[in-house]
């Protein structure tokens, strides 16, 4: 099962990532990063920041992209990606990819994109969100668990969730570049973070619920080594939380997320 430490603040869920990012790049400083974005990650990378590491050799892959933006427009995932992750942590420019920013056919970049990270030798720690859909990545409900890099439609609901970074919900893509279910779940490690009360049923679907495409988050149940780091609100419709607490609690020296 899904290791599940339930804490009391963004803040305190951020530090958790950091800790195993750190702990990562000390042993392997050209480390491979799974990058998200939107307003989960942003703690994580902050506390990570806030571990002052020389970070310029470190890899990073994004998850996702949106289709028909025009280059440079501030809200696509490259610009967020740079303006967010690359610039305060100091990473190399050069060494952080975005699906589709090979300029090859959009046709085929999907198939690029996994090539590309299979040549990286894959992702070693790959950070998560989940919308209220249960979608991790742009893996919309449906999605197989044995998808890879490919277009995606967006859902109504997760555009209009995406909306408020646009003038207008009109203007929010309705296609996107993902890595898939499987492209996810090869990752070595999985930290899935989830905060407030609107992604409490995601949360219990992905962690308790079944196994199933209905809930693409789900998926992290067959990943050997994930943590699900969310606060008190996320966490309220967890049945085994007590459980959970408990065991973060009382976890051996060794243990670390």
């Amino acid at each position: 099962m899904a290791e599940v430490v339930i804490v009391s603040s963004q803040e305190a869920a951020g530090e958790i990532y950091a800790a195993a990012a750190a702990a990562l790049i000390a042993r392997k400083p050209d480390a491979v990063l799974g990058l998200a974005t939107g307003s989960t990650p942003l703690p994580a990378y902050a506390a990570l920041l806030r571990r002052g590491l020389d970070l310029s050799r470190v890899r990073g892959f994004a998850l996702d992209e949106y289709v028909g933006l025009p280059p440079g427009h501030p809200e696509s995932y490259r610009a967020v990606i740079t303006r967010e992750v690359v610039e305060p942590l100091g990473l190399t420019p050069a060494l952080v990819r975005v699906p589709g920013d090979d300029g090859g056919l959009l046709e085929t970049a999907g198939e690029r994109y996994e090539r590309d990270i299979v040549a990286a030798g894959g992702v070693d720690l790959q950070i998560l969100g989940i919308g209220r859909t249960g979608h991790i990545g742009f893996n919309e409900p449906g999605s197989s668990f044995g998808s890879l890099t490919r277009v995606k439609t967006l859902t109504s609901h997760t555009r209009a969730d995406n909306a408020r970074f646009f003038d207008s919900p009109d203007d929010v893509p309705t296609h996107c570049l993902t890595q898939g279910l499987g492209t996810i779940l090869r990752a070595r490690h999985l930290v899935l973070l989830a905060f407030g009360a609107s992604k409490a049923p995601a949360i219990a679907a992905a962690v308790e619920g079944p196994l199933t495409a209905s809930a693409p988050g789900s998926a992290v149940q067959l990943h050997p080594h994930v943590t699900v780091v969310v606060d008190e609100d996320a966490a309220a419709g967890l049945a085994n939380a007590d459980y959970y607490r408990y065991a973060w609690d009382n976890r051996l020296a060794w243990e670390t997320p």
